[in-house]
C-alpha cells in the first residue's frame, strides 16, 4: 500500500487534490469509505482520502479505536485511505497521536505568536523525527477561525483580507525553522460556512507564490463554503489537501432527521442511519470528484 507521502506526490503529478473528510463516529468514517470506493470503481483506478479526526472527535470515537477501524478498512480494500490526527491542540496530544500510528498529525498552534507556533510546531516536528515515525507532521501558520458550523457571521479575527492572510517570507519562516512536511497557511479560508451568502474568496496568486516558497504541499482547511471555481484554482495554484467537515456533518443531521421522519417508531439504529450515510456520500462524493477533476 503506497504511503501518504506516495500519494501526496501522485496528487501533484496529475495536479490533483486529496480529499480530506472528518469523521466522529462509524457511520461517518463510513461515508468515507464507500464514498472512496464507488468513486475508484467508477473510474477505474484507486483515489486517496483521507479521513480526520479532531480532539474532540477523536476523544469521541476513541483513538486507537479510530485507527484500527480505519487501517483494517484499507487492508481489507486495498486502498490508499489514510488516518489524520486533525487540529491537534496541544505538543502533548499532538506526541500521543504520533505514538498512535497516524499516518498524519496536525499540531494547531496558529492562534499563538508566529515565534511560538513555530517552537510547538518544531518540538512536535523533532519528536517524530526522533521516533523514526512515518507520519507526516502539519503546521498552521495564519489564524481561520474553529469549529465546524454553520454560522451567521465570520469568526472574529479571522485572517481574510490580503493584508491579514500568511505572508510569503512568514510562510517561509514557518517551514524552514521547524521542517513540517505539511503546510496549511491563512489564505482567505475559513472553518465553517455562512449560513447566508458565501465564504470569502481565496487568495489564489498568494498560494501559488506560498507554495513555490515553501516546497512542500500545501493544506486548504475549511474547504465547506469554498466555491467550485476557487477550489479548481486552488489546486492548480498548489494546493494538495482539502478539508471539508460542515458540509459532512450538516448532510449528516439532515440525513438522520429524513431517515427518522421515513420511519417513525424506528428504534433500530442500522435502519435508519442508512439515510445519513447516503446524504454524506452525496456531498463526499460531488468533492471527491472535483478535487480530482472527474
Amino acid at each position: 500500500m503506497q504511503t501518504l507521502r506516495e500519494s501526496l506526490s501522485w496528487a501533484r503529478e496529475n495536479k490533483v487534490a486529496i480529499g480530506h473528510f472528518n469523521a466522529a463516529d462509524i457511520t461517518m468514517t463510513k461515508a468515507v469509505i464507500e464514498s472512496a470506493l464507488d468513486v475508484s470503481k467508477d473510474v477505474g483506478h484507486k483515489i486517496p482520502v483521507i479521513i480526520g479526526f479532531s480532539d474532540g472527535e477523536r476523544d469521541f470515537f476513541g483513538i486507537p479505536e479510530a485507527v484500527a477501524y480505519v487501517r483494517a478498512a484499507a487492508k481489507e480494500y486495498d486502498h490508499p485511505i489514510y488516518i489524520n490526527a486533525d487540529h491537534t491542540a496541544t505538543v502533548q496530544r499532538s506526541k500521543d497521536a504520533v505514538d498512535a500510528d497516524f499516518d498524519s498529525v496536525i499540531i494547531d498552534a496558529a492562534k499563538e505568536t508566529l515565534e511560538d507556533n513555530i517552537r510547538a510546531t518544531k518540538e512536535v516536528v523533532v519528536y517524530a523525527r526522533g521516533k523514526a515515525s512515518p507520519a507526516l507532521i502539519e503546521g498552521e501558520f495564519g489564524y481561520i477561525g474553529s469549529g465546524s458550523k454553520v454560522m451567521d457571521s465570520l469568526p472574529e479575527g479571522a485572517a481574510i483580507t490580503k493584508d491579514a492572510i500568511a505572508s510569503v517570507a512568514d510562510s517561509h519562516r514557518f517551514v524552514s525553522e521547524t521542517g513540517v512536511d505539511l503546510f496549511a497557511p491563512a489564505v482567505g479560508n475559513v472553518h465553517g460556512m455562512l449560513a447566508k451568502g458565501k465564504n470569502p474568496h481565496l487568495f489564489i496568486e498568494r498560494i501559488a507564490e506560498i507554495r513555490e516558497a515553501v516546497g512542500v504541499p500545501l493544506v486548504l482547511h475549511g474547504g465547506s463554503g469554498v466555491s467550485d471555481e476557487d477550489f479548481t484554482a486552488a489546486i492548480a495554484a498548489g494546493i494538495s489537501i482539502i478539508h471539508i467537515s460542515t458540509e459532512m456533518r450538516r448532510a449528516w443531521r439532515e440525513g438522520l432527521e429524513k431517515g427518522l421522519a421515513d420511519k417513525p417508531g424506528e428504534i433500530a439504529p442500522y435502519k435508519v442511519e442508512p439515510a445519513a450515510i447516503d446524504a454524506m456520500k452525496a456531498v463526499i462524493t460531488r468533492r471527491l470528484r472535483l478535487f480530482n477533476n472527474l
